[in-house]
């Protein structure tokens, strides 16, 4: 039985009970299993009107939502291949990607993204908006079907990688890829979930055009769950509460804003209580991290230890009430996750699992064990996939979860691959025990003139977490003889002087930043300098600041 075979029967064995809802405000719009698929039935019967056939490209373009699941399930099932694309990318960049894939079909959240679609691209394809497509078709009442027969090499989908650097690239997933990594993701939430008859309680924000967060929602859609649709990021606090899931997948911006948001309502000056509060909060905090090898040197003291034993009687478990109170766990992926983070939700008692992927190994390689978390770490490679060294030490992976190849780039994909290897790009080490860190990207790697090589990553992470005003920091260099770094945010000169001057001895004098540039405006998608899931694109960045780059290199030249 494939994955979605396994899913179609899940729906149907969970016709009667709430599947998926949507958060809008306070209340909830469910869909049972069985009204999940009426809706399949309604958008197959859409699809074959409109004349999609088997491999045809049929693009995605909306938000997450109820119609947005079942217009996914529905094109597979027909035999067609999903384009799911992200709604708040711009629309030029949508096109080039729509251009790429051939798609005979658009599929558009509303009216307003068809509008601008058509501006940006008159020629393209038919196009219709969710409404449409699922309030116009007459198939209510049509008879349940079973999805078309899929082949395990058959494409189902593909999904756009960011661009951190070059044109994005269609990965092309397969049936085999999705039914191996589901199988594997589900034994991985049962470990977490353990025994339970009751339906295990899921929030979710990240768009499902990403690899990891499709996978999440056709995990709950094979298991025993309810997923909650976040509908406002701008209330994700309240969405969240709602919920009351008992985990949900993050990346770790948010997760570092959660951090300092707690850490600043610590700080929060106040009555005498509140102080008492906020005095009892860091002193628990420098003990747990002295436990774990990290803040000042020693061994807690008797104050940190008391501390520590009260707050987490006192002050913990209403933090963990506020952000969620049946959290189990949250999981963390997209980019690495800085130790203190994740041993910060930890003192919580909030376990943060992480997971480590692309979306060529259909978005996940390595899974955290619940049982066996180490901090600053991203588990062991899942059952049935390969990972091992490379040159320079690059991230190299096989197995079933290894995709098809990019759509229309055999040349690409021929460089991707080596002796039936996948090259990740990413840089790492593995401890004695199959234990993996993400230390960087290869192509992130800066050559000094001296010829040290340099990976910005792990020296970002320190510079953030000297400055808490900060948005970003982006380390620069190559080809240089010493290294400077672009800071975003509120940040002053003499707080930036300063951060310099904690972390430098901490460093190789070839890895200490010299100079500095203070950029008040933050790298964002809309200015074109992070990419749609948050990450740097340091040649935008590069180029951007040019002549302010220039200026920290007085003496020297390009």
């Amino acid at each position: 039985m494939n994955f979605l075979e396994n899913i179609f029967r899940n729906l149907q064995e969970s016709a009667g009970r709430p599947l998926l809802q949507e958060v809008h405000g306070d209340q909830m719009a469910t869909a049972t299993g069985g009204e999940l698929l009426s809706l399949i039935q309604t958008a197959r019967l859409f699809l074959r009107r409109a004349g999609l056939k088997k491999g045809e490209r049929c693009v995605l373009l909306a938000p997450n939502s109820i119609r947005w699941t079942a217009l996914d399930l529905a094109i597979i099932a027909e035999g067609g291949i999903v384009v799911p694309l992200y709604s708040r990318q711009a629309p030029a960049a949508l096109v080039e990607m729509m251009k790429d894939s051939s798609p005979v079909l658009i599929c558009c959240g509303d009216v307003s993204l068809r509008t601008n679609l058509i501006r940006a691209w008159p020629e393209a394809p038919p196009s219709h908006i969710l409404k449409e497509i699922f309030e116009n078709a007459t198939a209510i009442s049509a008879p349940l079907e079973p999805p078309r027969p899929l082949a395990g090499r058959d494409p189902v989908a593909i999904i756009y990688t960011s661009g951190t650097s070059g044109e994005p690239k269609g990965a092309m997933l397969s049936a085999a890829n999705l039914s191996f990594m589901l199988q594997r993701t589900t034994a991985q939430l049962d470990l977490l979930m353990g025994p339970t008859d009751e339906p295990e309680r899921v929030f979710h924000y990240l768009p499902f055009c990403f690899a990891a967060s499709w996978l999440l929602l056709l995990s709950c859609l094979s298991r025993h769950s309810i997923l909650s649709l976040s509908t406002d990021l701008n209330r994700l606090a309240e969405e969240m509460r709602l919920a009351a899931p008992d985990y949900c997948l993050n990346v770790p911006v948010l997760l570092e804003r959660i951090r300092a948001r707690i850490e600043a309502q610590m700080d929060a000056r106040g009555d005498l209580v509140l102080r008492i509060i906020s005095r009892m909060f860091h002193s628990a905090q420098q003990a747990w991290l002295r436990r774990h090898g990290e803040g000042s040197p020693g061994g807690a003291t008797v104050t940190e230890g008391l501390s520590l034993a009260l707050a987490r009687a006192l002050i913990f478990p209403a933090i963990r009430k506020k952000l969620g109170p049946n959290l189990k766990a949250v999981i963390c992926g997209s980019a690495p996750l800085a130790r203190e983070t994740q041993l910060f939700f930890m003192m919580l008692g909030i376990p943060v699992l992480q997971v480590y992927g692309l979306t060529e190994t259909t978005g996940i390689c390595t899974m955290d064990d619940p049982r066996r978390i180490r901090p600053g770490y991203v588990g062991s490679a899942i059952d049935g996939i390969e990972m091992k060294l490379g040159n320079l030490d690059e991230i190299l992976v096989r197995g079933p979860g290894l995709f098809l190849g990019y759509w229309n780039r055999t040349t690409a994909t021929a460089e991707a691959m080596r002796d039936g290897w996948f090259r990740s790009g990413d840089q790492g080490e593995v401890t004695e025990d199959g234990y993996w860190r993400i230390t960087g990207r290869i192509k992130n790697l800066i050559v000094l003139s001296s010829g040290h090589n340099v990976a910005p990553e792990p020296i970002e992470e320190k510079l953030l977490h000297a400055l808490p005003d900060a948005q970003q920091v982006v380390v620069i260099g190559n080809g240089r003889s010493f290294l400077t770094a672009i800071v975003t945010g509120e940040v002053s000169e003499d707080q930036a002087g300063r951060a310099l001057e904690a972390v430098n001895p901490q460093l190789p004098h070839y890895k200490r930043v010299h100079a500095f540039h203070l950029a008040p405006e933050p790298f964002s998608m809309d200015n074109g300098l992070l990419t749609v899931n948050g990450k740097l694109k340091r040649d935008a960045i590069a180029l951007r600041y040019r002549d302010e780059i220039e200026a920290l290199y007085p003496k020297q030249s390009a």
